[in-house]
Order: structure tokens, then C-alpha cells, then sequence
């Protein structure tokens, strides 16, 4: 029995796209459901596109139906973490509720597979900032907490039914496709390589630094920076994983090492050909010094292994789009 269609929700969007992009290179039967709220129509590169709503559980089962799927991978949901500090029923609506719609619809059509886009968020402010799958959960801010509370829920469902499911945590995703046809294309982004490269091409005047007194070499804050293209592939060996029957599992998806705001900053500006205008500013509410994925488990259970652990290719994807952006925009 052959396998069947792929559902990704929110497959127009950042890191959607390039999964979506590398599922149809496989030869994958894919089908994307997106509002376009954040995302893009032309970021769609494979399968066919079905503009609406996760929350509608009406179109979600249509869908489901028609189109002979078997798996869902999830990324629908809004990011932005000071947003859904000022407006958390938003997140609560979009991120949980909606997320509690689809894995209905996913019980009464039988779906067999779940892959769900979860957050190193979820960890809240660690003691320790080397972090495990089994740190504790204890999310400062209502992305977080929305994000926990669907990955409970598919732990409980996963007790109540035969679906199985893949949850991954994401650390700091950065860069874009390595041959220019897709990026992220977010207005008003907060990731920091993007906020960095629109500043190396003028959009933006400056870049900030939030902290430059952590207990870190530098003093600015470390992260585990990802390269997209290598998440995506992490998603390609989850569903592997799954259709080969494997058991529902929580996995840290980062390189296991980081850099510091500094250093990110630094190789924008080599990479670019010119230094950024930098101003220093005071500590965010709520930023650990350091966040760094313990990240042996996904190469051990998915045999993931990535291809892109590199600062200076992480930047270049992303300067390189970030120019296309701005001549597609001249």
C-alpha cells in the first residue's frame, strides 16, 4: 500500500515552505492549507494550495478526505513573542484552540502521523541553558505556554488513539533556501539574522543589541542558530520515522552549540561587505544568557544529520534573499 497525501498547515509560511519545497522534490503528495495571514502564495513551490483557515473544522475535514490524507505536519500559528504578551488570546485562539480543532478532525478521519512545529520556548528561563527534552516546561510568555499546551494535548491523544506523532522543539531558525527560491519574506520580523540582514541592505537603519552584560565571553546573549534548509530535512526524517512505525517522541531540533549576538552581527557584516550600525541597549525581560539545545536524541532516533551547521552559510542564504527581496521590491 502506497503511502498517502501530506498536509502541512501553514506551508506557505518561513519554515513550511522549505519543508513543503523538500517533500515535492522527493515526490511526496502534499497539500498546503494556508490563510496567507503571514504567508506567500509564490512561496509555495509544490502540491496544491487551499486558502483557509485550521480552525475551520469543515474545510480541515474536507481536505483530509478528499485529498486521501494519512499524515498532518503542523506550522500554522503565530510567533511573535512581545505580540502574544500584549494580545495572548490571539495565541490562545490561533496556537492552542485552532490547534485543538485540527487534531479533531485528524481523530475522526483516522490520520495515522502528526509532526507538530514546537519551540524551544517552552522551556521558559532554564537554570541550566544546556538544555535536554527532559528540562523542565515552564514557558514565560503566552507563545510558550501555547505551543506547551498543544503538545499536551497531542500526548493525550496520542493515549486515546492510534495516531502517533513527532514533536519537534525549535531553537533559532535562520537562513533561507541555499539557492535563492524561497526565504522569509515576514513583515516586521524579530529573529535577529533577519532583522540583521534587512539591515545590511538598508531596510532597516540599524540593529539592536539587548544585553551586553551576560555572564557569556562577549557579553551578549548566545543562541543554538539552526539553518532552515536543515530543519526542513529534520521533518522529512520525522515522517520517515513515523511511516516506519516508530513510537510518538519529543526532540530538540538545534545544532547543540551556539553563538553570540556579537558574532551573528559580525559575520553579517563580513558577509555583506560592510559593518553594521549597532546600538547597545539594556536586557530584555525575559532573555536567558544562553539557550543551547542538547541535541543527540534527533540524530539518534530520526538519524538526522545536518549539512548546513555553518555561520557564515546560515548568513549568506539569508543575505542572498534579502537582496532578491529588495530588487523584486525596487
Amino acid at each position: 500500500m502506497g503511502n498517502g497525501t501530506i498536509l502541512v498547515t501553514g506551508g506557505a509560511g518561513y519554515i513550511g515552505s522549505h519543508v513543503v519545497r523538500q517533500l515535492g522534490e522527493r515526490g511526496e503528495s502534499v497539500v498546503v492549507l494556508d490563510n496567507l495571514s503571514t504567508g506567500f502564495r509564490d512561496a509555495v513551490l509544490h502540491g496544491t494550495l487551499v486558502e483557509g483557515d485550521t480552525g475551520d473544522m469543515a474545510l480541515v475535514s474536507r481536505i483530509l478526505k478528499d485529498h486521501q490524507v494519512d499524515t498532518v505536519m503542523h506550522f500554522a500559528a503565530h510567533t511573535i513573542v512581545p505580540e502574544s504578551v500584549s494580545n495572548p488570546l490571539k495565541y490562545y485562539r490561533n496556537n492552542t484552540a485552532n490547534t485543538r480543532n485540527l487534531l479533531e478532525c485528524c481523530q475522526n478521519a483516522g490520520i495515522q502521523h502528526f509532526v507538530f512545529s514546537s519551540t524551544a520556548a517552552v522551556y521558559g528561563e532554564p537554570a541550566d541553558p544546556n538544555i535536554t527534552e527532559a528540562s523542565p516546561t515552564q514557558p514565560i510568555n503566552p507563545y510558550g505556554m501555547s505551543k506547551l499546551m498543544s503538545e499536551i494535548m497531542l500526548r493525550d491523544l496520542a493515549a486515546a488513539c492510534p495516531m502517533r506523532h513527532v514533536i519537534l522543539r525549535y531553537f533559532n531558525v535562520a537562513g533561507c533556501d541555499p539557492q535563492g527560491r524561497i526565504g522569509q519574506s515576514t513583515a516586521k520580523a524579530t529573529l535577529l539574522t533577519k532583522v540583521a540582514v534587512e539591515a545590511a541592505v538598508g531596510k532597516r537603519s540599524q540593529v539592536s543589541i539587548f544585553g551586553t552584560d551576560y555572564p557569556t565571553p562577549d557579553g551578549t546573549g548566545i543562541r543554538d542558530y539552526i539553518h532552515v534548509e536543515d530543519l526542513a530535512s529534520a521533518h522529512l526524517k520525522a515522517l520517515d520515522y513515523l511511516r516506519k512505525g516508530g513510537a510518538s517522541v519529543t526532540l530538540n531540533a538545534g545544532y547543540g552549540h551556539g553563538y553570540s549576538v556579537r558574532e551573528v552581527l559580525d559575520m553579517v557584516g563580513k558577509v555583506n561587505g560592510s559593518p553594521l550600525k549597532i546600538v547597545e541597549e539594556g536586557r530584555r525581560a525575559g532573555d536567558p544568557a544562553a539557550l543551547i539545545a542538547i541535541a543527540g536524541k534527533i540524530r539518534e532516533v530520526l538519524g538526522w544529520e545536518p549539512r548546513y551547521d555553518n555561520l557564515e552559510e546560515i548568513v549568506r542564504s539569508a543575505l542572498q534573499w534579502e537582496r532578491k527581496l529588495l530588487a523584486k521590491n525596487s
